[in-house]
């Protein structure tokens, strides 16, 4: 036997022993089945069914986030089986990773491409054909066989066409000038749409090693940071004494590279960015303040190498609010809340669909009956009109958070407003908005307005009436806020103080009215002060 052949054999047996000893590797997808949804971030639980030979086995899980926390992969695949290692890796056979929304821009150019392709041959036949008619122009003399009618048809004939065909290379080149107007702007959207963070899923290599061959279920749990839910409020109040109705809902987002279909939410007040180290305070030094000199580098900032432009999605169009949400009056029935841990989660367990496309998804959580008492306000030193507000207390077993609300009353939307149960005491306060039926009106009195110097002193007296005039219905309790003014100024005295009876705050000059008014009834109140200062001064802000 030769040497050649000799190693021939020897390389053939040892590639049959690393075979035999090989480990065989399989590809198994996840099932996204639940997702913990942080204030940021999420955690998701994954399952899949996977066989198993006696000994070492490696399995490739698809459908994995892009950007995994690693620290936090669990995976569990039973007592019968050991897990050896787990490997999060990204899928580089892919030859570049794009968005849902960049793809379809992508595929739009490719579509205008081919069609601007396409009009480039009909341009290039086009001119073939005019070469062709340009190219046997003369036709006159001796050996044609045309007389003058029968050259005269000809000419006519082929003007004919070669006016047809200079029209139509005319158009087709209309044409590509529009198809390259929107392959430029499409390319200027997709490269806007790249400079966003887009996630692409991963994979987790995981080798397992099994006493026994056996088909087992494999739980995989891990946290994404590009995911995230935030509070928003719809407050109903169908009239002034009927409880309010607060739908609690939640605005998710995920942009985590993989989709979360028919999964089952967990909203949860956590946020684990935050950390979970307590802070301790360091030895806090006194020394005294030695100025010295500072030499600083100042630095031009760069200017822009281009400028943005803002386009109207050329594929989609106008984008529209995105609302997942079942029927609310029956959502209680699949929310259950829970207050035993640390934070607060609420249970959903109707499926959802949470695209990854970092848009933000309305989902119903829970919906209250509050009781509440009703009043209205009014500050017309600053605005004429009076606002009606509900009074809420125990709002700290509604679970709330700071975030939007959006105010209907009497069935009509009203607007805009914000709660913030961090600033909250035992009430909590909301504006239903403003009724035009309470009319509300502040006049300065010229009767009582005065103006004298007294010696060196000048005195300047103001009063004010304040008018209240109820137009609705039925009866109702309206809360007047004014002030006095107040001075720090020596120089400057408040005197002669009249509130109307109203509470009064010495410190901040607050005055506060309550009072009831009947249907169609009107009620006056009135406050006035005096203001003495140093002749051949002006003070600021005395109305």
């Amino acid at each position: 036997m030769t040497n050649i052949a000799r190693r021939n054999v020897l390389t053939a047996l040892c590639i049959a022993l690393t075979t035999q000893h090989a480990v065989a590797q399989q590809q198994q997808k996840l099932n996204i089945d639940q997702a913990t949804v942080y204030l940021s971030g999420a955690e998701l639980v994954s399952g899949a069914k996977v066989n198993l030979q006696r000994g070492e086995n490696e399995v490739v899980f698809t459908n994995v986030a892009g950007d995994v926390n690693t620290q936090s992969i669990t995976v569990n695949a039973g007592s019968s089986v050991v897990v050896e290692s787990v490997t999060f890796q990204n899928n580089f056979l892919a030859a570049e990773v794009l968005s849902p929304k960049a793809k379809a821009i992508k595929d739009s150019i490719q579509a205008a491409t081919e069609t601007k392709g396409a009009i480039a041959n009909k341009i290039a036949a086009i001119d073939e054909q005019i070469a062709i008619m340009q190219g046997n122009r003369k036709v006159s003399g001796d050996n044609t066989g045309l007389n003058v009618a029968e050259l005269t048809k000809l000419l006519d004939l082929v003007g004919a066409r070669l006016e047809s065909a200079l029209n139509s290379k005319s158009k087709q080149e209309e044409a590509q000038k529009k198809i390259d107007e929107r392959i430029t702007k499409l390319q200027w959207q997709l490269n806007e749409e790249q400079k966003k963070e887009y996630q692409p899923g991963g994979q987790l290599l995981v080798k397992f090693f099994a006493k026994e061959a056996a088909t087992v279920p494999v739980a995989i749990n891990y946290v994404v940071p590009h995911a995230g839910w935030s509070p928003t409020y719809d407050i109903m109040a169908d009239d002034g004494k009927s409880p309010v109705k607060l739908y609690y809902k939640a605005n998710i987002h995920q942009n985590c590279g993989v989709n979360w279909s028919n999964v089952r939410l967990r909203l949860s007040t956590g946020n684990p960015d935050e950390g979970v180290q307590a802070p301790a305070l360091n030895p806090w030094y006194l020394s005294f303040y030695e100025p010295r000199m500072m030499m600083r580098a100042y630095k031009a900032a760069p200017k822009a190498a281009y400028d943005t432009l803002e386009i109207a999605d050329p594929v989609t169009g106008s984008e529209l609010t995105k609302v997942v949400a079942h029927d609310e009056a029956t959502i209680d029935e699949h929310v259950t809340v829970d207050n035993g841990g640390v934070n607060t989660s609420f249970d959903i367990d109707l499926p959802y669909t949470i695209p990854t496309d970092g848009k933000e998804y309305l989902v119903a959580v829970k919906k209250y009956d509050v009781p509440a008492s009703y009043r209205y306000f009014a500050a017309p030193k600053l605005d004429n009109d009076a606002f009606l507000q509900a009074d809420i207390t125990q709002w700290e077993d509604l679970n709330l958070l700071p975030g939007t609300t959006n105010i209907f009353y009497e069935g009509a939307y009203v607007g805009q407003g914000t709660i913030d149960v961090r600033n909250l005491k035992d009430t909590m306060t909301i504006s239903l908005g403003r009724d035009k039926k309470v009319v509300v009106k502040r006049e300065r009195d010229v009767k009582l307005r005065s103006a004298k110097t007294i010696g060196t002193n000048v005195k300047e007296t103001f009063a004010y009436t304040i008018t209240v005039r109820n137009t609705r219905k039925e009866p109702i309790n309206i809360t007047l806020h004014d002030q006095q003014p107040v001075t720090t100024e020596k120089d400057i005295v408040v005197e002669d103080k009249e509130t109307g009876g109203a509470d009064y705050d010495e410190q901040t000059g607050l005055m506060k009215w309550t009072m009831q008014l009947n249907a169609n009834e009107t009620k006056k109140t009135g406050f006035g002060y005096t203001i003495k200062y140093p002749k051949g001064k002006t003070v600021a802000n005395m109305r």
